[in-house]
């Protein structure tokens, strides 16, 4: 039987490293974080089910605001619904650190409110429970 549940909830912390960055102004493509909604995706697949499970769409896909190299990102995915293998997620990647070049080489801060940079909707197939 499945342990998968609506409102299981699993968070990811990653720091950008500048070798991530692809386009003026330190900007990361947003693949980047598509990529880190699949490992946090992953996560809720094995905690709810015991198994990786696969990735089958992603839905409403909104970059909402920059990433940038020296960023720490957090990444959350909550469990929305439940089929029989299917899993619905809600997926938000927020900016939690940024990097502050004009302050030095190395300068960042903690941001006193996170940023929303980008929001999906996605779903997950997990294999047929065991009888």
């Amino acid at each position: 039987m499945s342990g998968a549940h609506v409102g299981l909830t699993v968070t990811h912390r990653r720091y950008v490293p500048h070798a991530h960055a692809h386009y003026g102004g330190d900007l990361v493509d947003g693949a980047y974080v598509l990529g880190l909604f699949g490992d946090v995706a992953t996560e809720v697949c094995i905690r709810a089910d015991g198994d990786e499970g696969l990735f089958a769409a992603y839905a409403d896909v909104r970059f909402r605001a920059p990433v940038r190299a020296g960023d720490v990102l957090e990444a959350t995915a909550t469990v929305t619904a439940v089929g029989r293998r299917s899993r619905t997620l809600e997926f938000t990647a927020r900016v939690v650190c940024r990097a502050e070049p004009d302050r030095g080489a190395s300068a960042a801060r903690v941001l006193p409110e996170p940023i929303v940079a980008v929001t999906a909707t996605g779903t997950v197939v997990v294999p047929q429970p065991s009888r």
